[in-house]
């Protein structure tokens, strides 16, 4: 198959490299000239595991290719896949002015039929939006399929790959047909290729994050009570995950969620709620209890000092939105760092792969270059990302390049009977 995907960012470089992986010749189209000359050189833009290894061993057998001409890619093409960004706007709205501009550069190169399926994550009801501008800068037929991903970051290739479920939206048979044909390679028994209308599809994305998004400050909400009457939140989504009915995904306290998901779809649910006329306060309450669960901490911090942290040293371990990837939008690294520099501490912060992303939206503060480096005659620790290489960390040595033995877990990933008999003050949430 011939395909097409616009946008060369984190949903259309993996979706691009696994469709090359299964055999199609693809070619990734963008406007930005550094980016597509940087992937022809083999330099990728971000960072996810396996997918440097995967590029490269598909551009050596020239089953995919970048460039910037849009003619060339839509000509050549027989399946489109919009996969730009659907950014946030100030009121928590996605804004779509990339699907829409990509849409009308597709109708405007179009030299025969082509399907154009939506990965991007979109409000319900954009299909009708991309097929009417379509419709309005061409002659030539056309289909409109929603077909949204569930990428992880972090596990991209594998769900790509291995994915729970494909949702497929469409309206007709041969627009269905093509897609199937697609994504056979990676359907299984207890994996299903799901064929949905195109609303559905739309909204079945939005559902999912706004689902785990709630679990996620359920649990976080539920923390604070077990804080006040000494319950321990761990042992709580033990009990309560093993209800089959409920299971132990999601279940996991913290300091919020975040990156470029299940804030932004949250907040966009929100607003497609209200557009048509419908209450939106439960996600209200979900993305309000989020906010304020990455402040959380900031007590916890605070009151270690006397409520005074003017020129203590305090250590960061982690920036990233969550392990595995050098993603930091919407990190609660950033709330929490800036809020203490406001308070006037000094930062030395530590990430195996999001340091240089910090650097761009995080000045005034310090690197380290590992996490026994970033500790050195600090007065506290603050866990923030929970990267697997800080938990199996020498405790002994963590105690003694320390100036003060405080350390505020917020991602819950010692065990707080241990660290006490170390001698540490280990602060962590729910427990």
């Amino acid at each position: 198959m011939k395909i097409t995907i616009i946008g060369s960012g984190y949903v259309g470089l993996t979706t691009g490299t696994c469709l090359a992986e299964l055999g199609n010749n693809v070619t990734c189209l963008d406007i930005d000239q550094n980016k597509i000359d940087s992937l022809n050189n083999g330099k990728i833009p971000i960072y996810e595991p396996g997918l440097k290894e995967l590029l490269e061993r598909n551009m050596l057998a020239k089953r995919i290719l970048f460039t910037t001409n849009p003619r060339e890619a839509i000509e050549s093409s027989d399946v489109i896949f919009l996969c730009v960004g659907t950014p946030q706007n100030e009121i928590g709205k996605a804004n779509l002015e990339y699907i829409f501009s990509a849409a009308k550069t597709i109708a405007e190169n179009m030299n025969c039929y082509k399907i154009i399926a939506t990965k991007s994550t979109v409000p319900v009801g954009t299909a009708n939006k991309i097929k009417e501008i379509i419709k309005n800068n061409t002659t030539h037929e056309f289909s409109v399929v929603s077909n949204p991903e569930f990428l992880r970051e972090g596990a991209a290739i594998k769900d790509f790959m291995n994915p729970n479920r494909v949702i497929i939206g469409v309206e007709d048979k041969k627009a269905e047909e093509v897609l199937v044909k697609i994504y056979k390679g990676v359907e299984r028994i207890n994996q299903p290729i799901i064929i949905t209308d195109i609303k559905s599809a739309e909204l079945i994305k939005y559902a999912a994050n706004a689902m785990l998004a709630t679990r996620i400050s359920f649990m976080n909400q539920l923390s604070h009570l077990c804080e006040k009457t000494g319950a321990d939140i761990k042992t709580i989504a033990k009990g309560i995950g093993l209800d089959k009915r409920i299971g132990p995904k999601f279940l996991q306290a913290g300091i919020g969620y975040g990156g470029s998901c299940f804030p932004k779809d949250v907040r966009a649910l929100i607003n497609t709620l209200k557009e048509n006329n419908c209450e939106a306060d439960l996600f209200e309450a979900v993305d309000n209890t989020n906010n304020r669960q990455k402040s959380s901490i900031i007590p916890k911090i605070t009151n270690i000092f006397g409520g005074n942290i003017e020129n203590k040293k305090i250590a960061v371990w982690g920036l990233a939105f969550k392990p595995k990837t050098d993603d930091i939008r919407e990190a609660p690294s950033i709330i929490i760092i800036k809020e203490l520099q406001r308070l006037g501490a000094k930062i030395k912060a530590y990430d195996p792969v999001a340091k240089e992303n910090a650097e761009k939206i995080l000045p005034g503060i310090e690197f380290g270059e590992t996490p026994y480096d970033t500790i050195h005659e600090c007065d506290c620790l603050v866990i923030v990302t929970e990267w697997n290489e800080f938990r199996y960390l020498d405790k002994t040595k963590i105690k003694t390049l320390m100036n003060q033995h405080n350390i505020v877990d917020g991602r819950n990933i010692y065990n707080p009977k241990e660290m006490k008999e170390k001698g540490f003050n280990y602060i962590c949430i729910g427990r």
